[in-house]
């Protein structure tokens, strides 16, 4: 299994960190335009191999994708970060272009591969890649849910005072402070709802600290975060790499799912050995749904200032 990571940055460098580590593939590709830094990270990463007890080769190059020949699973995290004060929106014009050079170099060295799309505007970029790659649309998939999903969990735990594992919940709807769809009424503890735990008021907080998850990180660390975006990462990564059929909420192309049309934006979706294996239709309140149809009408917004 090879795996390719484009961007060897931050969230690039914890993506093939996070990969290695949990040591089911055979090698990780770390690429980057940078003269030596990809190779430099690659180095400092496989110096922890033997701490860290893994076998997975790590590779570094710069900017020669014909080192990227054959990888089965390719992610692009290349692209400006945000800046404490800038949205996702506003990174469009840049990354756009970046996107769509790295996705067509990829599939040039490897036609069969899967695509995973970090970059943002998240959802803009993976309906880019969509529409200027001949991929089919279970072998490009945006990360957002599965990342947003992990941090509504974080909150859900820190208003429960419980452990993590005890909580499971989803985030649906676009990448972006204001499209982000938290399901409060389908989480639960245990098996139990939260809402058995905590008051409307209290889950009405937790939303709104999830919707702002990522603006509020990149306040305090002066840019976007990586932690938990490689750790997202590599759970897609392993989720297909191993054909676990596991349920992650990704941006996905929908075509009359969910009463969507034309756009790429964040459902539950199986993941295995074909990328995206099935896209599931949960049900959703009348007001999930309303939010979802406002979420979906902000990402068209931004597909718009696409020049396809």
């Amino acid at each position: 299994m090879k795996v390719t990571v484009v961007g060897a940055g931050a969230v690039g460098a914890s993506c093939a960190e996070y990969i290695a580590i949990k040591d089911f593939a055979s090698e990780v590709v770390l690429l980057d335009i940078k003269e030596g830094f990809a190779e430099g990270k690659a180095m400092d990463l496989m110096q922890t191999a033997s701490l860290n007890g893994f076998d997975t080769k790590i590779t570094g190059v710069t900017n020669d994708y014909s080192k990227t020949t054959d990888s089965d699973i390719c992610v692009i995290t290349s692209g400006i970060p945000r800046k404490p004060g800038m949205t996702r929106e506003e990174l469009i014009g840049i990354n756009a272009g970046i996107v769509k050079m790295v996705s067509s170099s990829l599939i040039e060295y490897s036609p069969n591969t899967i695509l995973i799309v970090v970059s943002n505007p998240m959802d803009t970029m993976t309906y880019l890649v969509h529409k200027t790659t001949d991929l089919p649309k279970n072998r490009i998939i945006g990360m957002g849910g599965a990342l947003d999903s992990a941090r509504f969990k974080y909150r859900l735990a820190e208003a429960l005072g419980a452990p993590i594992s005890d909580v499971d919940g989803m985030v649906i709807g676009g990448h972006s402070d204001k499209g982000m769809v938290p399901l409060t009424a389908h989480a639960t503890r245990n098996s139990v709802k939260v809402s058995e735990f905590l008051s409307e008021d209290r889950l009405n907080q937790v939303k709104e600290d999830t919707k702002v998850g990522g603006a509020t990180l990149t306040k305090l660390l002066g840019t976007s975060a990586w932690y938990a975006p490689g750790a997202a990462v590599s759970g897609l990564v392993q989720a297909i790499a191993c054909d676990q059929n596991k349920m992650f909420p990704c941006s996905v192309l929908l075509e009359g799912e969910y009463g969507l049309n034309d756009l790429c934006i964040g459902v539950p979706v199986i993941l295995g050995r074909n990328g995206i294996e099935e896209i599931v239709t949960i049900k959703l309140s009348a007001a999930e749904e309303a939010h979802l149809n406002e979420s979906a009408e902000g990402v068209k917004k931004t597909n718009a200032l696409l020049e396809l």
